[in-house]
């Protein structure tokens, strides 16, 4: 994705914020309500994980560890477009519970690869059900185009 820049010189002093602009951004703005819409998932995923251990961030991190082979920080961070420290602090807690286990990799010492164990698979088997059938439900709540669409539009962006 490019980056847009818009020059747009005005007088600050000037300038006026009417509440009509309040409302514009209210119905226009794609970050605003990406945001609404992320945070109520969040919710709704948390909630249905939590009896597993997990939340909806930690879920989406391990089914990205469940590869032949273990990748490294440095690929998995982008996947999940997260920069390294944040997945770094996205990893301790899991790795706390034993569900994921870090080690050098074997070609080259400098970087850290991040593997699923045993104990990580089974939380997840355990929680994929669970996983599916909230998606289910949030699936049925798209009335107005389909969740095929919503998730196509979202790929564009990210």
């Amino acid at each position: 994705m490019t980056a847009i820049q818009v020059d747009i010189n005005i007088n600050l002093m000037d300038a006026e914020l009417p509440l009509s602009t309040t409302r514009e951004v209210r119905d226009r703005c794609l970050c605003l309500h990406a945001q609404r819409a992320a945070r109520a998932l969040a919710r709704i995923f948390d909630e249905a994980l939590r009896p597993h251990g997990l939340t909806n961030g930690q879920f989406s991190l391990m089914m990205a560890l469940n590869r032949p082979e273990p990748p490294r920080l440095g690929e998995l961070a982008p996947f999940l477009s997260m920069d390294r420290t944040t997945l770094t602090a996205a990893l301790k807690p899991l790795e706390r519970k034993g569900f994921v286990a870090g080690a050098p990799d074997r070609k080259d010492a400098r970087a850290r690869r991040i593997a699923l164990t045993d104990t990580g698979r089974t939380a997840l088997i355990g929680a994929l059900p669970v996983w599916r059938a909230t998606h289910d439900l949030v699936d049925a709540r798209l009335v107005a185009l389909t969740p095929e669409a919503l998730r196509a539009g979202l790929r564009e962006l990210g």
